[in-house]
């Protein structure tokens, strides 16, 4: 009996970026690798079978073959043995310290020279140029733009609204016609600095009630920093435009259509200005800095009932909003996806 409770619905493999199998279920790559092996093992057999004894050749051809296999069929962290062996040398070999400033100039004579070999740290290269005031990012000949969004829960849908939403993604995701980055992160949250902001206020407070309740929210929040790791989550979207794509905004407007095709998912986004999108980039730089609030670039949620609170200071006890009612900064931790116990590496 055919079973047509997923009409619509086509299963799509996990590995369609797997490399095809060529021959005897290797793939080009790996019959490559054992082929030059093959040849080298030849041509030192017939250079030392008569200089060097059988048993010795033998044993040095089954070690040497065993790490041969190895490395062609051997995989690890999700690579390829050969291209892990690779990106191991190419990170041994790389400078361990990257330094804006002039690293090639000479010495001055009054500097005492090291006794042992010092590894000089070698110049830092960025691939951005420049981010001006609008937000777009130049990257050589072509630009980018950023987009800071909110995510999507779900588990509290129903199935067709599910079904809704992963299509309605998915034009979105088939309707990109170059690079675009998706960038998930998650950042703890100070909530003791709220809770002592809010229990400073609720003296202040001239009705019983509201200073009572103002009083509670502050032990709440202070609980919740102490049990629990408050995350604050941020999604950035980063488009870029085509190779001859011209145009003095054609990062812009195409960050200004991602925020319309995102829109349909429920999704608060906008386009960042120049001040947000060097904020992220260099928390992106340095993720166990503070982030700048003035200039954060996450969107703030809005709910039927609240206000946001204004976004235009740096530091949450200078907060003008610390009554229960309103959304403080870190509101964007728990409205994007609940708090959760959480480890950073």
């Amino acid at each position: 009996m055919t079973d047509h409770t997923d009409t619509g619905r086509t299963r799509m493999p996990a590995d369609v970026d797997a490399p095809d199998k060529v021959a005897y279920g290797l793939t080009f790559r790996q019959l490559a690798i054992l082929a030059v092996a093959a040849l080298a093992f030849y041509g030192a057999w017939r250079g030392l079978h008569t200089v060097v004894p059988l048993p010795v050749l033998v044993g040095a051809a089954v070690v040497a073959s065993g790490l041969v296999v190895g490395v062609a069929v051997g995989r690890r962290d999700g690579l390829s043995l050969d291209v892990w062996l690779l990106a191991a040398v190419r990170h041994w070999r790389s400078p361990r310290a990257l330094s804006t400033t002039d690293t090639l100039s000479k010495t001055p004579d009054w500097v005492q020279a090291p006794k042992r070999a010092v590894m000089l740290p070698a110049p830092l290269k960025l691939p951005a140029d420049a981010i001006d005031d609008s937000g777009e990012i130049r990257l050589g000949g072509t630009r980018a733009a950023m987009v800071a969004a909110t995510n999507v829960n779900l588990a509290l849908r129903s199935p067709d609204e599910q079904a809704a939403l992963v299509d309605t993604f998915g034009r979105w995701l088939n309707s990109l016609s170059t690079p675009t980055q998706i960038v998930v992160s998650a950042q703890p949250v100070d909530l003791h600095s709220a809770a002592r902001t809010l229990a400073t206020a609720a003296h202040a407070l001239t009705h019983p009630a509201l200073a009572d309740a103002a009083t509670d929210h502050a032990r709440f929040l202070d609980d919740l920093a102490t049990g629990r790791d408050p995350l604050r989550r941020q999604v950035l979207i980063v488009t870029r435009t085509g190779a001859g794509e011209r145009g003095e905004h054609a990062a812009r407007r195409r960050a200004t259509d991602t925020v319309h095709a995102l829109s349909g998912l429920g999704v608060s986004a906008r386009a960042l200005d120049g001040a947000a999108v060097t904020a992220a980039v260099a928390a992106a730089a340095d993720p166990t800095a503070r982030p700048d609030l003035a200039a954060s670039p996450l969107p703030t949620p809005s709910s039927p009932g609240r206000t946001s609170t204004p976004r235009g200071r740096s530091d949450p006890d200078e907060s003008p909003h610390p009554f229960p009612h309103t959304h403080p900064w870190w509101w964007p931790a728990l409205h994007a996806g609940g708090y959760r116990r959480s480890r950073l590496g």
